[in-house]
């Protein structure tokens, strides 16, 4: 028997149980790896409380979680690029990341580079692959100015960085605890709050030719405000909106980035070139706890579990 993370029905973080359940059996093509980390996502809660059902349906008893790293405990039939012992970084698209044990595609697993923390390599997949996502989709050019809100949280502070390599000034809305972080990263950072339209035109005297929103509440509106085209605001939170003025949901039409994707991202945090801030890290067993932080919506960079 083994761990794992699940609940019977749409709800609150009172949902949310640890059971023991039957050791996976992989199948062909399907890696079973030991969890070493798995991260945890907004869009993990608003699957759980039922709010987007007509995107992510749901069947019960159902696991959680996407992302996961750890090392590989098994291989079925047909895998030749993992062996026992391996350590990865992949994601489940079975909701199932959140356990002990956990059934992976071999498609959706990359190599962990050594000097990857488990930590780091474990909350790395949604946030990682939708700030890529999100910054391809706004068609960054050398010099142009774009605007992203939440820049301190899981995906927007990885997006802030994406788009300074892709060489656009950045500014980034946050609250004033996560100014120096901003400002140590190349981003410019702009408060929250009344008055932040006029706070932003200061910051972009060249004018705004591009907005990433990962927050929602109202940050369409307000790119669309400061006149930046549909084509070139993309929202991660607000779908409402996007459907309302046609703006971009990351990664557009595009397919939705996978283990590539992962793999180039987990060698530039190899190599120094992009950081992922670790806001908190809880016992798999503190499941609540960790997404009771998370609903907070107050945090600086990713929260784990630790199985």
């Amino acid at each position: 028997m083994t761990l794992a993370v699940r609940y019977d029905e749409f709800g609150g973080i009172d949902v949310l149980r640890i059971e023991e359940v039957e050791r996976p059996v992989p199948a062909d093509r399907q890696v079973l790896v030991h969890v070493k980390a798995a991260g945890i996502n907004p869009g993990e809660a608003a699957i759980r409380t039922g709010t987007i059902t007509d995107i992510f349906p749901s069947t019960f008893p159902s696991g959680q979680g996407s992302d996961l790293a750890g090392v590989v405990a098994e291989v079925g039939f047909g895998v030749d690029r993992f062996s026992a012992g391996d350590e990865v970084i992949g994601f489940s698209e079975l909701r199932a990341a959140q356990a002990e044990l956990v059934l992976v595609d071999v498609d959706n697993l990359t190599p962990k580079p050594e000097n990857v923390s488990w930590e780091v390599a474990g909350g790395l997949y949604v946030a990682g692959v939708t700030a890529w996502g999100a910054v391809h989709s706004v068609q960054l050019e050398q010099g142009e100015s774009v605007v992203i809100s939440g820049a301190a949280g899981g995906v927007g502070s990885l997006a802030v960085q994406l788009a300074r390599r892709a060489g656009a000034t950045v500014i980034g809305l946050a609250s004033e605890g996560n100014h120096e972080w901003l400002r140590s990263h190349g981003v410019i950072p702009v408060a929250y709050g009344a008055g932040v339209t006029d706070r932003i035109k200061a910051a972009a005297r060249g004018g705004i030719h591009a907005f990433i929103d990962t927050y929602g509440d109202g940050y369409v509106e307000l790119a669309l405000a400061l006149g930046v085209a549909i084509e070139r605001i993309d929202t991660i939170a607000d779908f409402a909106a996007a459907a309302k003025y046609g703006v971009k949901t990351e990664p557009g039409t595009k397919p939705r980035p996978g283990a590539e994707v992962l793999a180039e991202l987990a060698a530039l945090i190899a190599e120094g070139h992009l950081e992922v801030p670790i806001a908190n890290v809880y016992p798999l067993t503190q499941v609540r706890q960790a997404y009771t932080e998370l609903e907070r919506r107050h945090t600086h960079g990713k929260i784990v579990l630790r199985p």
